[in-house]
């Protein structure tokens, strides 16, 4: 190989890396405030279950059923909303999307019974529906392998953030009681949902489909951006991955990563669903601005560990044995916030360290389905491992309730430790894939070094 070759392959790698540093500082922080809306508006609903019990008849049994079917909804219209995406581009659809869920989540000021609570939770779902799948496979468009990890931890950097903002900012909108005739909570549902309708807007004049529509790149640096998710499509598409959306539908280990990941998500919002009322519990509190910084105290640890560890996965090559390791801090964290409940100081401690796991632990999760498919496999693949998946968010609330009403005790909290277990297990076994091992050794992380010293 001719020195001229090399100092070629490197002058490339270098104009990519120079893309990529351009591609966070532009394209993260924004996906990252839209995930940090849509996960508060799908999850506010947690400020206002007393509420709704007390004057709209809303039992404990139909606010767990209510939280969980958004995710039937979200689970029914995300495969296609995915394919979608991937054919009419990122910047139109993700706006649609997030438009939608916002007129949506501004009409629960209207809420008066259990009929029409389960009607807009269930059209929230599918107006949602594709909005995270849709960025994961959006990164992919746009993020060379070796830094997807690290992309997909600062946009789950969007959990914690809208429990350290969200939660405060949800607290303080409750103290609006009465302002202009309206109750506090739908003042909350109305300002979060305008929120939303305004950054969806303003989505679709600030998102660029893909590298070759970014004019915001210089040439040199676009074009070697372009070359390099290129060849890692490529290595991708000579590996074990489906390459069809029916193949990727019917593909086993596809269906494998959605059963890991409706672990995680029972975990996630059997936690999320109930921790106003369950920090209320603990401290003696009443629910309002207080008591919200209190709620954002677990995600304050939730967000420092989604800064450290996906990086850390990256650079040790040990996704499996991190991730794994983190679903079962999360479980022990869930059984010491329940056993402990009496403490609050050591209960809250438990439920920062169910935040650390499960928070940290998604964006690994997805380095290694997102390295089996590309195009339209990939769009249904991830569409169809999130839709699966984030039925444990259905499951989760009314799993709690079902257990706490029928065994008593802190059962329903038990049982989701259990879900994280099994998560932990279901993911340390992906060791038994040939391509999960592959993605463990950086085997694509280098294709983009020896696309280039080849050309």
């Amino acid at each position: 190989m001719s020195d001229t070759t090399t100092a070629a392959a490197s002058r490339r790698f270098e104009l990519s890396e120079l893309a990529t540093k351009k591609v966070f500082k532009r394209l993260v922080p924004f996906l990252l405030l839209m995930y940090i809306i849509a996960f508060l508006d799908r999850s506010n609903v947690s400020f206002a279950q007393k509420e709704f019990e007390v004057d709209f008849g809303i039992s404990a049994a139909a606010y767990a059923f209510g939280a969980g079917l958004f995710f039937v909804g979200y689970a029914i219209f995300e495969i296609p909303s995915n394919i979608l995406l991937h054919r009419v581009g990122a910047r139109w659809w993700l706006a649609r999307i997030m438009v939608t869920w916002g007129i949506v989540a501004a009409c629960f000021v209207f809420v008066q019974g259990p009929t029409s609570f389960y009607v807009l939770r269930f059209l929230l779902g599918i107006t949602e529906a594709g909005f995270f799948p849709g960025v994961i496979l959006f990164l992919t468009y746009w993020v060379p392998a070796r830094h997807l990890s690290r992309a997909r931890g600062y946009f789950y950097m969007g959990i914690a953030l809208a429990g350290i903002l969200g939660n405060p900012l949800s607290g303080s909108l409750l103290e609006l009681n009465g302002v202009a005739g309206l109750r506090g909570i739908q003042w909350m549902f109305l300002v979060e949902g305008l929120l939303a309708i305004i950054v969806g807007v303003w989505s679709y004049f600030y998102l660029t489909d893909r590298p070759r529509n970014a004019m915001w790149l210089p040439e040199g640096e676009r074009t070697a951006l372009i070359e390099t998710i290129e060849a890692e499509n490529t290595a991708k598409d000579e590996g074990h991955g489906p390459k069809k959306v029916l193949a990727a539908l019917a593909n086993w280990r596809v269906w494998y990563f959605a059963a890991i990941y409706f672990c995680i998500q029972i975990a996630v919002y059997g936690v999320t669903f109930f921790l106003p009322t369950q920090v209320v519990a603990i401290t003696g509190q009443k629910l309002g601005f207080a008591a919200s910084l209190v709620t954002a105290i677990p995600w304050l640890f939730g967000l420092a560990s989604v800064a450290f560890f996906p990086g850390l996965a990256d650079r040790t090559r040990r996704h499996r044995l991190i991730g794994s390791l983190l679903l079962l801090t999360t479980a022990v964290g869930i059984v010491i916030s329940g056993a402990l409940s009496d403490t609050p100081v050591l209960a809250i401690a438990g439920l920062a360290l169910a935040a650390i796991g499960f928070v940290a632990m998604q964006p690994i999760f997805w380095t290694l389905p997102t390295e089996y498919m590309t195009g339209y496999a990939a769009a249904a693949g991830i569409g169809l491992i999130n839709s699966l998946g984030n039925l444990g968010g259905f499951l989760a609330p009314n799993m709690r309730d079902y257990f706490k009403e029928n065994v008593g005790g802190n059962s329903g909290l038990y049982s989701l430790a259990v879900g994280a277990v099994v998560g932990a297990i279901l993911f340390a076994l992906t060791g038994l894939f040939k391509k999960a091992n592959d993605v463990e050794a950086g085997r694509l992380d280098e294709v983009d070094a020896r696309y280039q010293v080849t050309q």
